[in-house]
């Protein structure tokens, strides 16, 4: 499936297996209501979502959906995230359960916002 670098997200969703891409597709959907301002991309191979810098990006593996908001987006729900596999900037999502999409949401939101801030820090730095 990965062999390659996909040129757009739907390349990179074109890859998957119908169970999958349908997981895949409802995370996508869930992103892009939540951070309605951000550009898709891709990004490390695997579709991401960027305002001033990269805020979330998702991807495909053999049990799991990943999710990968950087290292606050996780530390930020630590308790929220406690019935999932997570690593400092990585949340997995086993295929065998339904997605939290409201976390999914509320965790792209906080990435968002906090771009949003970190961007008008520089600015008055500047």
């Amino acid at each position: 499936m990965m062999n390659s670098k996909p040129s757009s997200v739907e390349e990179y969703l074109s890859w998957c297996s119908p169970e999958v891409r349908e997981k895949l597709e409802l995370m996508r959907a869930t992103i892009q209501k939540a951070i309605p301002k951000a550009e898709e991309v891709i990004s490390y191979s695997m579709p991401a979502y960027k305002t001033t810098e990269v805020l979330v990006y998702f991807a495909a593996a053999k049990k799991h959906i990943g999710f990968y908001p950087t290292n606050s987006g996780v530390s930020e729900f630590k308790k929220e995230l406690e019935p999932y596999v997570t690593s400092k900037g990585a949340i997995q999502f086993p295929l065998d359960r339904p997605l939290p999409l409201d976390l999914i949401a509320a965790i792209s939101q906080f990435r968002f916002l906090e771009a949003e801030d970190r961007a008008k820090l520089k600015k008055k730095k500047a």
